[in-house]
């Protein structure tokens, strides 16, 4: 039986096998915000705000989107308080080893992040994403450490193409694209993938 793969469901899969490894229990909309995260990133181009006249590409610093979600508008502030607290994950995450040698280290990201995503808990009114929130906040170093977890065991961090390869792979089947995410110990990806024709 031939079927596609889609990045949802591959994402799903990382998150699943990493929280496994880890020993770590969390709820499945956890796991699916986890992996929604993932998927967001793995374009680099999303880790940052602008593209400045040069051409280098900016990013403001988390004090900087704190700041400006204080003096914001409800709605715009949970969306700047959201940026700050996923993009906090993510950094602390997949480049906590890179920071130890920075005068901006992981703790920061740790405390920034798990201070952002406790405002969102008590900024949302929908109970399920207040408790989303809530976990994050009080579990933030447990999010990182599998997020680490799949750094560790991946090229996420290092390839801004890599959805690129696994939507060939859901798509085609193809056997160089499957190869490839398999040396990346992404997941263990079933040979029979194959395109639906």
């Amino acid at each position: 039986m031939s079927f596609i793969v889609s990045p949802n469901e591959y994402f799903q899969t990382v998150v699943n096998e990493a929280c496994e490894k880890r020993g770590f229990k969390t709820f499945a909309l956890a796991k699916g915000y986890l992996a929604d995260l993932l998927k967001f990133y793995v374009p680099a181009q999303n880790l940052f705000d602008e593209v400045d006249a040069s051409g280098k590409r900016t990013r403001e610093t988390l004090a900087e989107t704190f700041l400006k979600a204080q003096s914001a508008e409800p709605v715009v502030r949970i969306e700047l308080m959201k940026k700050m607290a996923d993009r906090s994950l993510y950094i602390a995450g997949f480049f906590g080893d890179s920071l130890q040698r920075k005068l901006v280290d992981v703790d920061y990201y740790i405390d920034m992040g798990g201070m952002a995503y406790g405002a969102l808990a008590s900024s949302v009114k929908e109970d399920m994403t207040s408790k989303l929130y809530a976990d994050y906040a009080h579990r933030f170093y447990d999010y990182v450490e599998v997020l680490s977890h799949i750094s560790s065991k991946s090229a996420l961090q290092n390839e801004e193409n890599l959805m690129r390869l696994f939507e060939i792979y859901a798509k085609t089947g193809s056997e160089v694209a499957r190869e490839k995410l398999f040396e990346r110990g992404l997941i263990a990806v079933p040979a029979n993938l194959k395109k639906t024709q």
